[in-house]
């Protein structure tokens, strides 16, 4: 039985699941199944504690995806340096939508959340949802920022919020 591994991707390798964030590939295991032999990326996520495990077939259709390029970063950036854009729609709308956001492990999209949810000093206080929203997203961006430029977290954290400020 010859073993094919023409995989996009591979253990080790560092990957985007949309409504996880950033993990790595520990190891590509096989598994049966419903009588079913099956191929899984074993998938973990390290600040989260947790170990996902997806079908190689079905890693493309759930939205895995390499990590963004310095380019795309650059662009999740540039978006941080832009106007905050608030509609006026009711909350509820809002908070779905920024979810689905970030939900959708774009980086631009990411850090149009956190545009639009950031408050300078001299701004009205968020409320707790916005709040736990912003943070979402900011340690979304962080997380992904952190492993594209090979630095830790806290720095990435740190370099997002300079940006957000220098706005």
């Amino acid at each position: 039985m010859t073993k094919r591994k023409s995989h996009e991707f591979g253990p080790k390798d560092y990957i985007v699941y949309p409504t996880h964030g950033v993990g790595y590939i520990q190891a590509i295991e096989q598994t049966e199944i419903a009588g079913m032999s099956i191929e899984l990326f074993v998938i973990i996520f390290t600040k989260d504690k947790m170990t996902l495990r997806v079908p190689v077939q079905k890693a493309a259709q759930v939205g895995m995806r390499k990590l963004s390029t310095p380019k795309t970063m650059d662009s999740a950036l540039a978006t941080l340096r832009g106007r905050a854009r608030v509609k006026r729609t009711m909350w509820s709308r809002r908070a779905q939508e920024y979810e689905a956001k970030i939900n959708s492990g774009d980086p631009v999209a990411i850090a149009e959340v956190i545009r639009d949810l950031h408050r300078s000093a001299n701004q009205p206080d968020q409320s707790y949802s916005e709040r736990q929203i912003y943070e979402a997203a900011l340690e979304r961006l962080a997380r992904e920022l952190a492993v594209v430029e090979k630095i830790d977290e806290q720095a990435a954290t740190e370099r997002l919020e300079k940006l957000l400020r220098a706005a």
